[in-house]
């Protein structure tokens, strides 16, 4: 649910992602469908693996709006 990134603490970006991903914080990340495949392939991978839920998003621009930012996200988390 996008809705829930304008609330909660979350982080964007693939470098932060992966980190939180990693450290076991990211609760749900959402993929820009419209995104480059070698910025989100390895973060849906490290999703699989960690058991993270996914969800994807139709454009780079609806998720960096949702993110409050004024520039597009190819991905983003929810974080603890």
């Amino acid at each position: 649910m996008l809705t829930d990134l304008k609330t909660a603490k979350k982080v964007t970006g693939a470098k932060q992602v992966t980190r939180a991903l990693k450290n076991g914080t990211a609760r749900r990340v959402f993929l820009a469908e419209n995104a480059d495949p070698r910025v989100t392939e390895p973060v849906a991978d490290l999703c699989r693996e960690t058991g993270t839920e996914t969800e994807q998003v139709p454009t780079m621009a609806a998720l960096g709006a949702a993110c409050g930012i004024a520039v597009g996200s190819a991905v983003a988390a929810i974080v603890e």
